[in-house]
């Protein structure tokens, strides 16, 4: 499921960059008008400008949607599985009061230190 929203996903991130560098700038408005000539166009005077938005718009509608589509689906996986899935809980060494360095010198207990 998730290659399938990967793959739309992509294609709409292809397809968003495609038309933002197909439309015009605003400053491309002043060309026109000194006989850029847009009225004989496909899409008629203005009606590209339009046709463009609206696509645009479309696919990244699209891609933001598959945006939260993969970042739930990878969160439903990672919640299923686990961070800590496969690891062995080992109980440390058991060790004596004589080689453990954190009592400090001498085999005794804190008891033995207090002077009377």
């Amino acid at each position: 499921m998730s290659f399938i929203v990967l793959v739309v996903h992509v294609l709409a991130a292809l397809g968003v960059i495609g038309l933002v560098l197909m439309q015009h700038g605003k400053g491309a408005d002043m060309g026109a008008a000194f006989g850029g000539g847009s009225s004989g166009s496909l899409f008629g005077s203005s009606g590209s400008a339009n046709f463009l938005s609206r696509v645009t718009a479309v696919f990244a509608t699209i891609f933001f949607i598959t945006s939260m589509s993969l970042s739930f689906l990878q969160f439903e996986e990672t919640r299923s599985v686990g961070v800590m899935s496969g690891a062995t809980i080992t109980a440390p060494a058991a060790s004596s009061d004589e080689s453990d360095p954190s009592l400090g010198e001498g085999s005794g207990s804190k008891a033995d230190e207090i002077p009377n």
